[in-house]
């Protein structure tokens, strides 16, 4: 009875040992499978998500900034004017001091602000005019001293040196804030003022900081790391160029690791130094991990600085339907699990990925969709999708950059006021119309033409006359 007992029980024990041994299976391929889905689905975020911080990061380089660029190139030439170094070399000179206030107001239609201010190192003399003209004939506003705190900037951008520091003011009474350019004026000696004139950032805030991409956070700090632009205006470090290190409200405060601030402090020194356009990290910011790209703007002396939430751009839930669907095909069908696993998941996320480190590398057009409907399809589509953003992004930096270079060119061949060739662009049109004759018997001749007692013209009725003068002769 026993024994008829132990045979009958046989096929019970081997269908338990077989149901172990596709658990043994089912295990030994789950967890490398596991492992594998998760990494792919990690190293495609990240390459989504580097991919899209970079472009970003070029995006908003270029977008808005234009003027700011502008209106800051346009107080360094001021800042060499001639008429104003001889002023401040000679400020108790009337014949100079004239010719430097008609130097600034001529300059003062040229800002978008219509508006300069001007500081003489020797004396602390202030002064000043509006866009409503109000200070003219009494442009000398005040004079400045150490002993004041709110004259602290001008000192202090005088211990800067040369070129022009930036500065951001807040005016809550008008509800506007405003981007000082002081620019350092110095002859041989040194620095002997600091001149400039201001930009209203209201609207440059709201079309390049204010990005409506959820998750996305654009800001622009300075080369200490003080916030200057930012959505959140208790965030922005106003008057920074006067206070210490220690006052400034800056992007470090917002990283929650000294091992990530110093890492950022890396990243910003990199962009510096030219070795690449935009670098890019994650970064626990909040008590959230974050990847942070950071690119660098020259002419301004700031960083652009993005903070990308990787979780809420690209949701990772949508994978949870997959993983669903490979552990019921694995159970289904043990034997199977390994060829329909390769086959229906790790093929397509492969190229998929592929696809994601073609866009990493800057290659916008092998981006092709998969056109399934499930979730790895709805996935791709999304990466498609997301690619022809960015790809037009890149084409509108392009165009911008296009542009930028057009302009450039006119003005190294064309002059300012007159809009005629200079020098370089006379010489380069007079060589050309040579070769073109080299070979023909016409003689050519070059005609000059002089402007008789145009000093005179400039030192009595002062430069802006003088342009009047050469702008009509070009015209006639």
């Amino acid at each position: 009875m026993d024994k008829s007992s132990s045979k009958r029980s046989r096929p019970s024990s081997l269908r338990l040992r077989a149901l172990i041994l596709m658990l043994v299976a089912f295990t030994v391929i789950s967890i490398p499978a596991y492992f594998a889905f998760v990494w792919i689905v990690n190293s495609a975020v990240l390459t989504m998500g580097t991919a899209f911080a970079e472009k970003q990061i070029l995006y908003d380089r270029y977008r808005g900034l234009g003027a700011l660029m502008q209106e800051v190139k346009l107080a360094e030439t001021l800042a060499r004017s001639d008429a104003i170094l001889a002023w401040a070399r000679a400020e108790e000179l009337p014949e100079a001091r004239a010719r430097g206030l008609a130097e600034l107001e001529h300059y003062r239609e040229a800002f978008s602000d219509h508006s300069y201010f001007f500081a003489l190192a020797e004396s602390g003399n202030y002064y000043f005019n509006d866009a409503d003209n109000s200070f003219a004939g009494k442009q000398l506003n005040h004079t400045l001293s150490r002993d004041n705190p709110d004259d602290s900037w001008f000192y202090n951008t005088l211990a800067l040196g040369t070129g022009c520091h930036l500065n951001v003011n807040n005016d809550r009474a008008l509800q506007v804030t405003k981007v000082w350019f002081n620019c350092v004026v110095s002859d041989s000696n040194g620095p002997v003022g600091v001149l400039g004139s201001g930009l209203d950032l209201t609207a440059f805030i709201r079309q390049v900081v204010d990005v409506p991409q959820q998750g996305v956070q654009s800001m622009f700090v300075d080369a200490s790391g003080a916030l200057q632009a930012h959505r959140d205006p208790k965030l922005i470090d106003f008057h920074s160029i006067s206070k210490t290190m220690l006052e400034r409200r800056t992007i470090f405060s917002l990283i929650d690791s000294s091992t990530d601030r110093q890492a950022l402090r890396t990243m910003m020194n990199a962009v510096t130094s030219d070795e690449v356009a935009v670098r890019s990290r994650f970064m626990q910011v909040g008590g959230r991990e974050m990847l942070v790209g950071v690119g660098y703007l020259d002419k301004l002396d700031w960083y652009n600085v993005t903070l990308m939430d990787v979780d809420r751009i690209i949701d990772k839930s949508q994978f949870l339907p997959i993983g669903l669907l490979l552990a019921g095909l694995m159970i289904a069908c043990v034997a199977l699990l390994g060829l329909l696993f390769q086959r229906q998941v790790l093929d397509r996320l492969k190229r998929m990925e592929s696809r994601m480190v073609a866009v990493k590398e800057g290659d916008l057009a092998l981006v092709q969709a998969d056109p399934a409907g499930d979730e790895i399809g709805r996935l791709s589509q999304t990466f498609a999708s997301m690619a022809a953003s960015v790809s037009d992004n890149t084409r509108m930096l392009e165009q911008m950059v296009r542009e930028r270079t057009e302009e450039l060119q006119r003005l190294a061949y064309r002059d300012q006021l007159t809009d005629i060739l200079n020098r370089r662009g006379f010489i380069d049109a007079y060589e050309a119309v040579q070769r073109a004759r080299s070979t023909g018997s016409e003689r050519m001749g070059l005609m000059v033409i002089d402007l008789d007692q145009f000093k005179q013209i400039n030192d009595t009725f002062g430069h802006m006359a003088g342009d009047l003068v050469v702008t009509e002769t070009a015209r006639g």
